[in-house]
């Protein structure tokens, strides 16, 4: 993987601050169940912000050698990763300034998580071609980016509005392991990414 338009520095530094900012979101979410709820709240939901906002800086950057690949493809992605980070946004001021529970300010960080991922596992699939030294980052990326998609599942909860785990039919728990994507797989991708432009 190359960049064409900032140097691997930039990009390997910004892919590499997005995979902290989720691990510090991952971090918090525990703590907030261990230790102070409403506190290490309220952080997670800042960094799930954080983290939108960084995946669309980080798409922004690749986009120029996105595009060179597969032009059509790139401007959609580029504008799903938009999209999911202004739903990231919605979802986090929803639950800090208390519109709604965390279920509900969940379907929409879910819904805008699973776009960013239709983003990374486009970009990885148009990398597909290029260095195979490069092929194993190239894959996870594309699972990262599908498991991250499964947030989808979460839509009709979203428009329903239902923000209670008790009255959530069965097929919304599925919706749930898109955070396995987020939060786990994604970092691992945007160290892991980072580090080889670092090194480049």
């Amino acid at each position: 993987m190359t960049t064409s338009t900032f140097s691997p520095f930039l990009v390997g530094w910004v892919a590499i601050a997005t995979g902290v900012a989720v691990i510090v979101a991952v971090i918090t979410l525990i703590l907030m169940y261990t230790v102070n709820g409403p506190f290490f709240g309220t952080i997670n939901d800042v960094f799930n912000t954080i983290i939108g906002i960084l995946s669309v800086v980080l798409a922004w950057m690749l986009y120029a050698e996105f595009h060179a690949k597969l032009p059509v493809m790139s401007q959609i992605a580029l504008l799903l990763a938009v999209v999911g980070a202004v739903f990231t946004i919605i979802g986090s001021i929803l639950i800090i300034f208390g519109f709604t529970g965390f279920v509900l300010a969940g379907w929409y960080t879910g819904f805008g998580n699973a776009l960013i991922g239709f983003w990374l596992a486009a970009f990885c699939f148009s990398m597909l071609s290029g260095d195979a030294s490069s092929h194993n980052l190239i894959i996870f990326g594309i699972v990262a980016g599908a498991f991250m998609a499964i947030g989808l599942i979460g839509i009709p909860g979203m428009f329903a509005g239902i923000d209670s785990m008790e009255s959530m039919p069965w097929y919304l728990y599925i919706a749930f392991f898109g955070y396995l994507g987020t939060y786990i797989l994604y970092p691992i991708w945007c160290i892991w990414f980072g580090r080889t432009l670092l090194l480049k």
